[in-house]
């Protein structure tokens, strides 16, 4: 039987939830993955060529081709589409845990499967988290989910290939972010669980893990293959992919910033915000209810869930977007407390009131960016780069130090300088003299922006980089209060008029 009406008018619903997209131009992360990929020429020690990111192959060829075949924006339509794959992929699940934990009416299933399709929606869905910028987090929920889904199938069915693609899904959602193992963890755990408790035999248990890890080998594979083809050392490779994550979480230790610890106090309050926090806590005090209806789901439910939020917990940065990936378990754990409901009937139904929290979070926050929207908001870095741009000469450079690729992007210059990012500069040109080169060098760009006070990270010898600024550069301007605009020394006077007024409307105009 097919999906019930609730479910599509869901991921109808999620997919429209995505409007903010188009009303707002390229966040920093998007804005770096475009021009890496736009620049992507490997070589022997480095993956992407001129530009450095600490994100696997897959991310990167995805933007890569979206930008290829709609323009700069085409890949928020991806993401857009994949918020609808998501809440299909949850209605599913839902219908197979709740066939496990004894719910035998197929009807009573669509309709619980309905209930967890509507908080899906709700949840990826909320603009607290991000409802404009789709990445990594974005790209590989839906894949996570779709892992989870065929994982329960493939143990049911005793099925091969449901195994097979469900390792090859969880293992292509890291290639969109490292940190999203949540279907690897989900499926390895249900695998093992159900040969522990002889829910499988063992032929059928080592059939659908040999065809899980023959899935998730092909993506590995894949991009093992391109890279020997186009001559990137493996060990490059590797340290892109995994080994920079913890030389980038000693000097996130070592070095003292108010951005992160502020951070967290917002993305606690989204987690509260989006109705995530409240199924957390229900799913956790239902556990001992929940693991006498079905102890091998509802483990691989807890363990996901563990590690996808640990992962959040120590990620060090504490971006609202994080948010996405919990997205994932928390409509586990919503499908688990829905089916038990339905078998043991109270007067109270929590998880009924679980999911109208999601559902009014989601309008308000969709509402209230709308109302700010429409009240008129100002891209600064936007159009600081659109007036760099207009003060600019044929070949100029821009740098923009402190991270905001999306000042770059505007601007239409390319950057001498390799790292887009704050992190990977403070990691891997940690004393700046790579930066110092390119700014005392003979080909020095003749734009420098902060985004970032120079001084901020005063423990990685910012003196000499403010030295150099001083003697080389003119300072032209703050735009509108918040980032400051130097010049190569000229004997022109230099003006750059940045349009601190002018309300963004849509990504096909001002």
């Amino acid at each position: 039987m097919g999906f019930t009406r609730v479910v599509w008018v869901s991921a109808t619903a999620a997919l429209v939830a995505r409007f903010p997209s188009l009303l707002w131009p390229l966040r920093p992360d998007e804005a770096g993955f475009l021009m890496v990929a736009r620049t992507w020429h490997p070589a022997a020690d480095s993956v992407y060529g001129h530009h450095w990111v600490d994100r696997p192959p897959p991310i990167i060829a995805l933007l890569k081709l979206t930008d290829w075949a709609g323009g700069p924006y085409a890949h928020r339509l991806v993401g857009a589409i994949g918020c609808v794959v998501l809440v299909v992929a949850a209605a599913g699940a839902t219908r197979e845990l709740a066939r496990r934990m004894g719910v035998v009416d197929d009807h009573e299933r669509q309709r619980l499967a309905g209930w967890v399709a509507v908080a899906t929606a709700a949840m990826v869905g909320n603009a607290q988290i991000d409802a404009v910028a789709a990445k990594g987090e974005l790209f590989g929920l839906p894949l996570v989910m779709g892992s989870c889904w065929l994982a329960l199938r493939a143990v049911r069915r005793v099925s091969a290939a449901d195994a097979f693609w469900a390792g090859l899904l969880a293992m292509l959602a890291i290639g969109m972010k490292q940190s999203i193992v949540g279907g690897l963890v989900f499926g390895g755990v249900l695998l093992v669980g159900s040969l522990v408790a002889r829910q499988l035999s063992r032929a059928a248990a080592l059939r659908c893990a040999g065809a899980a890890v023959a899935g998730a080998l092909v993506p590995v594979l894949v991009v093992v293959g391109w890279a020997v083809v186009v001559g990137v050392r493996l060990q490059e490779l590797w340290y892109v992919t995994v080994g920079f994550r913890s030389d980038a979480n000693a000097v996130i230790a070592s070095q003292q910033s108010d951005g992160p610890t502020s951070r967290i106090l917002t993305l606690v309050l989204v987690f509260v915000g989006a109705g995530m926090l409240f199924v957390t806590l229900w799913f956790v005090a239902r556990l001992p209810a929940l693991l006498r209806r079905d102890a091998v789901a509802v483990l691989a439910v807890l363990a996901m869930l563990a590690v996808d939020l640990v992962g959040v917990a120590v990620s060090g940065s504490f971006w609202t977007p994080y948010l996405f990936v919990p997205v994932a378990p928390c409509a586990l754990a919503l499908a688990a407390l829905v089916a038990h409901d339905r078998l043991a009937p109270v007067r109270r139904r929590p998880s009924a009131l679980l999911v109208a929290f999601a559902v009014a979070s989601s309008v308000f926050s969709l509402v209230g960016w709308s109302g700010a929207w429409v009240h008129g908001r100002v891209p600064v870095e936007a159009r600081t780069g659109e007036a760099i741009a207009a003060a600019s000469s044929p070949g100029d450079d821009v740098i923009v130090y402190g991270g905001r690729a999306d000042i770059q992007w505007s601007a239409g210059m390319r950057s001498p300088y390799p790292y887009l990012w704050s992190l990977p500069m403070r990691t891997l040109d940690p004393d700046l003299d790579e930066l110092r080169s390119v700014l005392t060098g003979r080909d020095a760009p003749a734009w420098v922006v902060e985004a970032t006070a120079i001084n901020a990270w005063s423990e990685i010898g910012t003196k000499p980089i403010e030295d150099h600024m001083l003697a080389r550069y003119d300072y032209v301007a703050a735009a509108c209060g918040r980032y400051r605009i130097y010049h190569l020394n000229t004997t022109e006077p230099v003006e750059v008029d940045v349009d601190c007024t002018t309300p963004y409307r849509t990504i096909w105009g001002r």
